[in-house]
């Protein structure tokens, strides 16, 4: 699977989403990294550019209710309301439901595992093969570990 993964906002701190983006990459997939401090605007041009079935969003910064919804609504205006959105970092739970409402199909806070951030990948590809082959867009409003 083609990932993008992404630094919004002005957070400086890209530790994690450099492990996270090796460790995919390990597991087989294609990883575009776009460093640190990207606008959403940004990052809806570098998945459209790339042509990303997935994009990673890392944030630490605290603005995760701003800058995450900002980039499912721009890909959703962009048309590529398809591509399966993924977060990490400091998301408190209580700000976690707003996020999936906006399209976020999976949240790895503190702890998570890079084997469980694999096999949501795994799964992801898996309904996206089931619906390509039964002629249907993907389902919308699934989200991981419901």
């Amino acid at each position: 699977m083609r990932i993008v993964v992404a630094k919004p906002g002005l957070d400086g701190h890209d530790r994690g989403a450099k492990v996270i983006a090796r460790a995919l990459r390990d597991g087989g997939h294609e990883v575009i990294y776009t460093g640190l401090r990207r606008t959403p605007q940004e990052i809806v041009r570098i998945v459209t550019d790339e042509d990303a079935a997935a994009v990673g969003l890392s944030t630490l910064s605290g603005a995760h209710n701003v800058l995450i919804p900002k980039v499912c609504d721009g890909l959703r205006e962009a048309g590529l309301g398809d591509v399966v959105v993924f977060a990490g970092g400091i998301i408190p739970e209580q700000d976690r439901s707003p996020l999936y409402e906006k399209g976020v199909r999976a949240i790895f806070g503190p702890g998570s595992t890079t084997k469980s951030i694999l096999e949501f990948l795994e799964m992801v590809s898996s309904r996206k093969k089931a619906a390509e082959s039964v002629g249907v867009g993907e389902q919308i409003g699934w989200r991981w570990n419901e």
